[in-house]
């Protein structure tokens, strides 16, 4: 189908226009082989036909290549709603999820469907053709139909960092706001329809927001990129020196990964700036990481709930405030409202910390004030700082407790590559924290030194009553630590690192 000729919503235009500039220009780079943008439209277009109707609800069972892009395009060429399916939940978890979800279409490789996908349900399906170039689509003769989402382009599961994941829906017009507000990183901002010339990096898993948002935003930029599976710190730098990218996004565990390599400024010497977001990031991480490398650390603040980002350094803002605004998460982007406010909901002057709401610019003009459970203050500058979260507070015989300041402090510590903090409860005090440490390779750390060192950081109260150490901690597609799953790790306590 030619640019022009696909009517729908401006996201689906705009994708259809830049896939089909240049069919025989490079689009993803994979395992060191090019795709064409042509062969990834192949596919697009073949599912975008298959959809049978706008907003029509097609599970994806998302991982991270070039044929699960074109699937993941063509359901929004189509206008229809990409229902995203993480096959890393485990087969029993993955398989209850589709049962559980009412879809029009369910896509995955053939191993995928043979492992997780029902023996009745989607009337279509999609797979690789015999080539692995192409979809190959099959509809049932007959199957119920299920309720369309108009106007919803990702079916998209939050992180589950605190609890159980929950469905988010994100709309086709606030995805396409959500792409313009990125610009807010860029020094090019043309709107005008081109390929360019540069290549970035796709290293997020495609079931998170930073992942699919990553690749939508490059296909409506006309941006070819290069797409790895997972995050691997020697395939990414390969990237890196290879394409000459001006910047690259790092969540921060594989921030404090690329920190523990033997990587060194020649490595990254293309790079104008890091972008880090999804999980909080100890400011001596990202300092260490610009005095190594010679590279700018801009953390940002998004949610799934958001459509993406409402929040974030530029490198203007960095050059004059990085240490004066130490620890922050930068300044709301262009049109997002951003205000601190006391539990009954009056606003907090500037400086005072209470519970965050944000009025993303992806809602539109009329959109509400949205309360998160994050704890934050804002300065007089407009400078967001999310000091903790509402919903994961630990009072400690009537003093409150901040998971996320007990877990920096730790984190200082030259072993520690990550820590995470929760709560369990205690007959005298209530709750008290406890700790869970994932040491650096080849370092090993005792209880009694990392607990000595917490009380050189932090007030008595806010000292972990003990600490388990972890080989490696749980972590969510998103890179964040899973706090459910680290709970399950506490066991007997009191262990020492190996």
């Amino acid at each position: 189908m030619t640019a022009g000729t696909r009517s729908g919503s401006p996201l689906a235009r705009g994708l259809d226009r830049m896939l089909t500039l240049d069919r025989d220009a490079r689009a993803i780079e994979f395992e060191d082989a090019w795709w064409s943008w042509g062969r990834l439209a192949g596919i697009a277009d073949a599912v975008a036909e298959a959809v049978p109707e706008p907003g029509a609800p097609v599970g994806v069972i998302l991982r991270n290549t070039p044929w699960h892009v074109g699937v993941l395009l063509g359901v929004l060429l189509a206008d229809g709603c990409v229902v995203t399916i993480n096959p890393g939940l485990g087969v029993e978890r993955v398989r209850s999820e589709i049962a559980g979800l009412e879809l029009a279409g369910l896509a995955g490789t053939a191993d995928d469907m043979a492992t997780f996908g029902p023996d009745t349900g989607p009337g279509l399906r999609v797979v690789p053709d015999g080539t692995g170039e192409g979809a190959q689509v099959t509809r049932a003769e007959s199957a119920p139909r299920v309720p369309a989402a108009p106007g919803v382009a990702v079916r998209m599961l939050t992180s589950g960092t605190t609890g159980p994941p929950k469905r988010v829906d994100l709309g086709a017009d606030m995805l396409a706001r959500t792409m313009e507000g990125a610009k807010h990183y860029e020094s090019n901002r043309s709107r005008e329809p081109v390929l360019r010339r540069g290549v970035a990096i796709v290293n997020a898993p495609l079931v998170h927001l930073g992942g699919l948002f990553r690749v939508v935003q490059c296909v409506l930029d006309g941006r070819s990129f290069v797409l790895l599976p997972r995050f691997e710190v020697e395939r990414w730098a390969a990237a890196v020196r290879r394409h000459h990218p001006k910047t690259a996004s790092l969540v921060p565990a594989a921030l404090r990964m690329v920190l523990d390599s033997d990587l060194t400024r020649d490595d990254l010497s293309s790079l104008l700036s890091v972008v880090s977001g999804t999980a909080p990031l100890d400011p001596a991480d990202a300092e260490a990481f610009t005095e190594r490398f010679g590279v700018p650390v801009l953390t940002s603040y998004a949610a799934t709930e958001f459509g993406g980002g409402v929040a974030g350094w530029n490198l203007a803002d960095h050059r004059e405030f990085a240490e004066s605004k130490r620890g922050s998460v930068g300044r709301a982007h262009a049109g997002c409202g951003l205000r601190v406010v006391a539990p009954e909901g009056r606003e907090l002057p500037a400086g005072e910390a209470g519970l965050l709401e944000v009025r993303p610019a992806q809602f539109g003009e009329d959109a509400p004030w949205i309360r998160t459970t994050d704890l934050a203050r804002i300065d007089a500058d407009g400078f967001l700082w999310i000091v903790g979260r509402a919903d994961q507070t630990i009072i400690r015989g009537g003093f409150k407790v901040q998971p996320d300041q007990v877990r920096s402090a730790l984190e200082r510590h030259p072993a520690v590559r990550a820590a995470v903090v929760v709560g369990v409860p205690d007959a005298r005090l209530g709750a008290v924290p406890v700790a869970v440490v994932e040491t650096r390779p080849g370092r090993t750390l005792g209880r009694e030194e990392l607990l000595a060192h917490a009380r050189e950081h932090l007030a008595r109260y806010e000292v972990p009553v003990d600490v388990r150490f972890a080989g490696e901690l749980p972590r969510t597609a998103s890179g964040k630590v899973d706090l459910t799953a680290a709970r399950e790790l506490l066991g007997p306590l009191g262990e020492e690192s190996g």
